[in-house]
């Protein structure tokens, strides 16, 4: 193969499911980039929504890595050739070799997978960031909306883990397991919020579904709780009386950028935290589908089109 050459995810919507496997050019990596072999990947309903719906021909897409330092940053940053790592880009980490800085790369403890550690950027730092928004977590009662998604997943895992009382909310009824075995101390089921009050008021909801329920959630805050909006899976339009949330004492509603969040703490530092609690066996990576990365069609239909996955889906190159 051309060594300019690298193979890569692209859209192409020529194709059945839009997305192909085509050679683009190797990365150009600047002194402090570190250059990484992929061995693992894992989908986000974000970038796979854009994919399948929006993306012009030609933008690649992909967020979650982990793999192999194949060249070191040239001015001495970061991890050295040969440490295993997990990072994340803000496009294009579907391929086999990335340029990426320091400050989006961690080095593996040993005993965590490629697998494992590809799930952890977007969908653990996700919770991780978020939930820390409002003061520590011990003894608090937590709500989790769309919590068989893998940010619901490992949600509820670092909320129990911090010592919170964690609620989740999932869809469907068959989805409850997950959500226990995750952590959860109630399920409430339902396409909208409503069953989740009856466990309230909240002083933290991690909100990723939009819509009627995040409208319906922000009234379920204790004083000075706050809801923290992370996704719109269901829809980005929401109608919210005001008026309960100004009555509600104190409330507030954060509107969550994990890009902004990286101004607090760096994607390195927290995804070495989320690695140290893998290897610790406090969190578990909820990996619903492994396959390689050549069934990337099919593994995004299922993802997005068919909401056929519970937590995440890991493709291996």
């Amino acid at each position: 193969m051309d060594q300019n050459l690298i193979r890569a995810v692209v859209v192409d919507p020529a194709v059945e499911g839009r997305l192909a496997i085509k050679q683009v050019p190797a990365p150009v990596p600047t002194p402090a980039d570190a250059l990484v072999r992929v061995k693992a990947i894992s989908l986000n309903l974000g970038e796979t929504r854009n994919a399948l719906t929006e993306a012009p021909s030609g933008w690649r897409p992909g967020w979650d890595f982990a793999g192999v330092v194949e060249k070191a940053a040239a001015d001495g940053s970061g991890p050295k050739a040969g440490a295993r790592v997990v990072g994340m880009m803000f496009q294009g980490s579907w391929a086999e070799l990335l340029a990426v800085p320091e400050s989006f790369l961690a080095e593996l403890p040993e005993s965590v997978s490629f697998s494992q550690a590809a799930t952890l950027p977007v969908a653990g730092l996700t919770p991780l960031y978020g939930l820390e928004r409002n003061g520590p977590l011990r003894e608090r009662k937590v709500l989790i909306t769309g919590a068989s998604g893998g940010v619901g997943l490992f949600g509820c895992q670092i909320a129990r883990d911090a010592g919170a009382h964690v609620v989740a909310l999932v869809r469907r009824a068959e989805r409850e397991k997950h959500a226990r075995d995750a952590g959860a101390h109630e399920v409430a089921i339902g396409e909208d919020a409503t069953p989740a009050a009856q466990f309230g008021p909240y002083q933290i909801i991690l909100e990723s579904v939009g819509g009627t329920v995040v409208a319906q959630a922000l009234t379920m805050l204790a004083p000075d709780g706050m809801c923290v909006s992370v996704g719109v899976s269901a829809s980005p339009q929401s109608t919210v009386d005001v008026r309960a949330l100004m009555r509600g004492g104190g409330v507030s509603w954060y509107g969550f950028y994990l890009g902004y969040e990286f101004r607090r703490e760096s994607a390195s530092s927290g995804l070495r935290r989320l690695a140290t609690m893998v290897a610790e066996g406090r969190l578990k990576a909820p990996i619903d589908l492994e396959a390689s990365w050549e069934q990337i069609a099919q593994v995004a239909q299922k993802l997005y089109r068919d909401r056929g996955i519970v937590g995440k889906a890991v493709l291996t190159l």
